[in-house]
């Protein structure tokens, strides 16, 4: 009988480590996999604090940018005070006032053009495509590009330079604005 007990502790004792090493064998995973959840997980947690940040950025954008679209504000006259010349004053009106400053000036761009007055156009062309580009002060050839297209909606000559007719009807088209 004590053989008997000591056989079936013996057994029981096997199957349980026979278990357990399974178990052990079952859960372990090669290192490479381990390095990759954990740089996963570093990735979501990274990614979580750029989404706040994101949120952040853009509700300090939304405080800065006017509660309504602007249209021309006219200051009327009234009948009793002598008669002024009306003001206006547009949505983008100093933008409006560097594109004048350029046809003044008789200015005259194309690809290869650098300066200030490059940069006006660009922000003209961020305005009139709705895009975001960066405004580098160089007419390359996707300030040319975006260029011909605002040419060809407004039925001017579509060469992707710019002279005085082209920056008029950009200040005709912010005007509309």
């Amino acid at each position: 009988m004590e053989n008997f007990k000591f056989i079936l502790i013996s057994i029981i004792i096997i199957a349980g480590m026979s278990l357990l090493g399974y178990w052990a064998v079952r859960t372990l995973e090669p290192g490479d996999a381990f390095v990759s959840k954990q740089k996963q997980i570093a990735l979501e947690e990274k990614n979580k604090e750029l989404e706040k940040e994101v949120r952040t950025l853009k509700n300090q954008l939304a405080a800065l940018q006017p509660k309504e679209e602007e249209k021309p504000v006219v200051t009327p006259t009234t009948p009793s005070t002598p008669t002024k010349p009306t003001t206006v004053t547009y949505k983008h009106q100093s933008l409006i006032s560097d594109l004048q400053k350029i046809v003044t000036d008789k200015v005259f761009m194309k690809e290869g053009s650098q300066g200030t007055r490059v940069g006006t156009v660009q922000t003209f062309l961020n305005i009139y495509n709705k895009t975001s580009k960066k405004v580098d002060n160089d007419f390359g050839a996707g300030t040319k590009t975006d260029l011909i297209i605002f040419q060809k909606a407004e039925k001017i000559t579509a060469d992707g330079e710019a002279g005085p007719t082209t920056f008029q009807k950009m200040i005709d088209w912010l005007k509309k604005q």
